[in-house]
């Protein structure tokens, strides 16, 4: 296991230096993409909503699930949002930003967009490690069979995560196998088994990561989130998941269905 570092800065075109790097390792990260006050507005706004579905009993947003947990002090927690630009105009705002539009050259030839309002939209992930937590890793796994699920061939995309809190190495996090993303469908589809393993791999790279970092990977590259080394408060690790994508555009909405990937998360184990 070997820990990355980066001096890549995201600005509103894409270099051929960061072009060329992530097209071998199917990973790249930038720093300082949100400057501390942005990051302190995302996490109240975060904040905002998780407290008005919580009050309103809410369980999905456009047909996909919530996944809920406790924190340290037993309260009920929302561990993974959903379509959170939705009801967030600072949120929404972010997603216009000129430097999250730049990243859809890393998906060329193809042309990308930013899927606010398609898969599962802006995603927020809300890690803690507590004896009541049910999200404090995730196992083995790439992004792309969902759209086997969803009965069309794979596509192309970039998974964009935003990170809120800090997250050194040594603190588990995000964890890839670099170049993963150029392997044939047979090793995409069962070299690893998906979410159910947690294993450390001796290929695998992970990041000192920085609040107001940012990460992208294609998503036919297999990651994990290691659990953290910590426990309570001081393991929170909030992201924030951009989804960029290629192909027909299929927007979501309250009447959608939940897709039967989701169904099967459910059965996972933590």
């Amino acid at each position: 296991m070997k820990k990355w570092d980066s001096d890549f800065t995201l600005g509103k075109v894409i270099t051929n230096e960061q072009l060329n790097f992530f097209n071998q390792h199917g990973v790249i990260l930038f720093r300082n993409f949100l400057t501390g006050d942005l990051v302190d507005t995302y996490i109240n706004e975060l904040k905002r909503i998780e407290a008005a579905w919580l009050t309103a009993g809410r369980e999905k947003v456009n047909g996909i699930p919530l996944k809920f947990g406790l924190d340290e002090h037993g309260h009920k927690t929302i561990q993974r949002f959903c379509f959170s630009s939705q009801f967030s105009t600072p949120l929404h705002q972010l997603l216009q930003d000129e430097r999250l539009a730049a990243l859809t050259a890393l998906l060329y030839p193809y042309e990308g967009r930013i899927g606010e309002n398609e898969k599962d939209g802006l995603v927020i992930n809300n890690y803690i490690n507590t004896p009541n937590s049910n999200f404090t890793q995730m196992g083995w796994h790439t992004d792309s069979p969902r759209d086997l699920f969803l009965g069309q061939k794979i596509m192309p995309m970039l998974n964009v995560g935003i990170h809120l809190d800090t997250c050194l190495f040594n603190n588990g996090g995000l964890r890839v196998l670099p170049g993963t993303h150029k392997q044939n469908m047979l090793k995409l589809l069962f070299g690893k088994r998906y979410f159910i393993d947690n294993s450390d791999d001796p290929n695998e790279i992970g990041f000192d990561i920085q609040s107001g970092d940012l990460t992208v990977h294609d998503g036919r590259t297999w990651h994990r989130v290691k659990q953290s080394s910590l426990t309570g408060e001081a393991s929170r690790r909030r992201v924030m998941y951009v989804p960029i994508i290629t192909g027909k555009y299929k927007p979501k909405d309250e009447q959608s269905k939940t897709p039967f990937y989701h169904k099967l998360s459910a059965r996972v184990p933590k």
